[in-house]
């Protein structure tokens, strides 16, 4: 769990007035967050800020986990967390001090694992970070699963049209059709669902 390769994403402003005092916070609230991690024992590879580049230095980094440090008003955040994560999915856990369920629900929407708000203490790291990994594991399981059905059931649909096609071509009963088709498949050493959409591009092309 701990050698997790993770990117750290803050919203603040590198050089920002040391006279602002709530840059200042959220500075120092980035240090004590990279701080945690480092004393967990995580592997922090980069520290990004939330720009127009985060996607591209995210595809060139491949993190195990993204860690969102924002203070208030994420949404540019979750602009480019939706553009990052829209080809590969991977766990994202958000702190922040925003406890407004409108950005709560985009940021679940955009993709986040875990919304943490005022969580922020080092010694919590650790245990919000197995939650979120475990919940992310567990959805795309469950995703993996749900994809895997609509494929069998696709599938299925196809060998049933194939099956009424050679039925009505060749008068064969539903049994003699599926055996015809399971001979096919298996001297062409293809799945049922393969010859049954051959089939069926034939069918198509003879009208």
């Amino acid at each position: 769990m701990r050698n997790l390769r993770i990117v750290v994403v803050n919203t603040i402003i590198d050089h920002a007035d040391e006279t602002d005092t709530a840059l200042h916070e959220q500075a120092e609230r980035g240090k004590a967050l990279r701080i945690g991690l480092l004393e967990a024992g995580y592997n922090i590879i980069a520290s990004l800020p939330a720009d127009l580049y985060l996607p591209e230095r995210i595809a060139q980094l491949q993190p195990d986990m993204i860690i969102i440090d924002a203070e208030s008003d994420a949404r540019d955040v979750l602009e480019h967390i939706v553009i990052t994560t829209r080809d590969e999915r991977r766990p994202i856990v958000m702190f922040t001090e925003d406890d407004t369920t409108s950005t709560m629900e985009a940021a679940m929407e955009a993709g986040v694992t875990a919304y943490i708000v005022a969580g922020l203490q080092s010694e919590r790291i650790k245990p919000v970070l197995d939650v979120a990994l475990a919940r992310f594991r567990q959805e795309q399981k469950l995703l993996t699963e749900l994809s895997d059905t609509k494929l069998k059931l696709a599938e299925r649909k196809l060998v049933e049209r194939a099956k009424g096609v050679l039925m009505a071509r060749h008068k064969l009963s539903e049994e003699q059709a599926y055996q015809k088709l399971r001979s096919m498949a298996m001297n062409k050493n293809l799945k049922l669902s393969e010859i049954a959409q051959r089939l069926l591009d034939v069918e198509d092309l003879l009208g």
